[in-house]
């Protein structure tokens, strides 16, 4: 029985398979580039998703998606935090 819930977006799916050259590099595909507004000196994040020793996956993001990315996250973890200290005043 599945119970995953069912949407009409992806959220993930496989853009592009690249291939590592010899010298460590991989070419993101044109129409990926475009799709994702990937523009010339844009800086990406390498965020490895370990098992075990190993890393199972990479996410590639742009740094400026990253921060606010990050901030999303943590606003509420810091705003729980915070209001919880001032219920103890």
């Amino acid at each position: 029985m599945n119970t995953m819930p069912k949407t009409d977006k992806e959220c993930c799916k496989i853009n592009a398979v690249v291939t590592v050259d010899a010298k460590g590099q991989i070419v993101l595909p044109k129409d990926l580039r475009e799709k994702a507004n990937i523009k010339p000196n844009d800086k990406l994040a390498l965020i490895g998703i370990d098992q075990g020793k190993n890393v199972c996956c990479l996410v590639v993001m742009k740094v400026d998606a990253l921060e606010e990315t990050l901030k999303c996250m943590m606003r509420p973890i810091l705003n729980h935090a915070f209001n919880s200290g001032e219920e103890t005043k």
